[in-house]
């Protein structure tokens, strides 16, 4: 039970005080009357507003096919961003809607986002080992020994003291490669791909988890169940 100006405000509707304007107007109802206390508790469940229940009052769970070009923060220094592909209402949401890991401004693919911090934290979890499969060109032909390489655990990163967790490594040609990664480090599968002297041209990242876009276009976005990876 949350009061009616918290929860309109927590779920992008508008301000707490702005709430009180909406209450006077009569455009809120509790259980089909029309609400007369911007203060009162209620069940989501059973507000509705303009005669429309909520949206989403349980949370958000999105499958985006994340672009080229866009960055996954909410900084508008950075540029232009992940979030502007969702409703506006969406953006308003508190806690904000989020990306679950992060994808560089030149990496296409699957991206999670949610509003739902606990499913941040489980699935960014190194403890989880979530699968991630991204697929990557690079600027020259790739020795088949990287893969003996990669899946050792003794790759060493520029600048950090641990090895990288154990890797699938598939070279589907000369310079292409499908790379299983478990960790997220700061722009791991690029600095990997350069710890054997080769640039990364185009990363897309294909899977994460079970999830493949399938024929989901890129900048598009749908929805997926809040139970989706288990309570």
């Amino acid at each position: 039970m949350r009061r009616l100006d918290q929860l309109l405000s927590s779920l992008g509707y508008c301000s707490r005080r702005e709430a009180r304007g909406w209450v006077a107007a009569g455009r809120l109802a509790l259980k089909g009357a029309v609400a007369d206390d911007f203060g009162a508790k209620a069940d989501p469940a059973d507000v509705t507003v303009d005669g429309e229940p909520l949206d989403h009052p349980a949370g958000l769970l999105l499958l985006l096919h994340k672009p080229v070009g866009l960055v996954c923060s909410h900084d508008g220094r950075e540029g232009p961003d992940i979030y502007s592909l969702i409703p506006s209402r969406w953006r308003q949401r508190n806690p904000s809607v989020t990306s679950i890991g992060r994808l560089d401004k030149d990496t296409s693919g699957v991206l999670l986002l949610t509003d739902l911090s606990p499913l941040v934290h489980r699935l960014t979890s190194p403890k989880h080992k979530v699968p991630k499969v991204y697929r990557a060109t690079v600027d020259r032909d790739l020795s088949p020994d990287l893969i003996a390489q990669f899946a050792s655990g003794t790759l060493l990163l520029d600048g950090e003291d641990a090895p990288c967790a154990p890797a699938i490594l598939n070279l589907l040609s000369a310079r292409e490669a499908e790379l299983t990664l478990t960790e997220g480090r700061y722009h791991q599968v690029r600095r990997m791909f350069a710890a054997s002297g080769a640039t990364v041209l185009t990363l897309h990242r294909a899977r994460f988890g079970p999830l493949e876009l399938g024929d989901l276009p890129a900048g598009q976005w749908r929805e997926l169940p809040l139970d989706f990876f288990g309570a």
